[in-house]
This record gives C-alpha cells, sequence and structure tokens, in this order.
C-alpha cells in the first residue's frame, strides 16, 4: 500500500446518514481492493447545547438536545481528504458537524 490513506468518523443524524455515506463514496472514500462505498456505522445518541448566535438545525438555543445519530467510519486516500470534508459539509445539516479525520498506519 504505497498510497496513504486517513480514516474518516463523521457524526451525523440518521436522516441524513445515506446522503453522507453517498457524498463520502463520491469522493473518493471507502474503496478497499476491487470495492468501493465501504463504510461501517453505529447508531447512537448526540448531545449538544447551542449557544447564542447559533442557528441549529435541530433543537433550541440554550437548551440541552439530545439527537439519534450515526457514527461513520471509512478510508480516504490522504490526497482526497479536503474533497472528502468539502462533501460531507455540502450535505450535513449541521452548521457545525463533528468530524474526525485519523492517520492509518
Amino acid at each position: 500500500m504505497a498510497e496513504q490513506f486517513v480514516k474518516i468518523v463523521v457524526f451525523v443524524p440518521t436522516s441524513h446518514a445515506d446522503k453522507v455515506r453517498r457524498a463520502l463514496a463520491d469522493a473518493g472514500c471507502g474503496k478497499i481492493g476491487n470495492y468501493d462505498s465501504c463504510c461501517f456505522s453505529v447508531r447512537g445518541v448526540g448531545q449538544f447545547r447551542a449557544l447564542k448566535g447559533a442557528k441549529p438545525f435541530i433543537g433550541k438555543i440554550d437548551k440541552v438536545e439530545k439527537i439519534a445519530e450515526e457514527r461513520i467510519e471509512t478510508i480516504c486516500p490522504k490526497k482526497d481528504l479536503k474533497k472528502a470534508l468539502a462533501a460531507v459539509k455540502e450535505v450535513h445539516p449541521y452548521e457545525e458537524p463533528a468530524i474526525d479525520a485519523y492517520p492509518l498506519l
């Protein structure tokens, strides 16, 4: 594996999980050998409180919200990371999506 990869992890409301998975795959993420669109998802509960000045997709200002979300993990060629992050932000409903990128060995 001469190409370097990163692991992208994104948390998204379950209502938008398929859109985010498609955006990641269209940006070149999730290719492993002769397979594409590879990812792993697990459901859980996300929590946040929107502060003054925020424009929350779900919830109200200054109220703690708990939302059904999916954690989506996939791999991405390091050279395509900026494109993948832009693709997620384009379809993700939150104004501040939680996205992590980790280098892989």
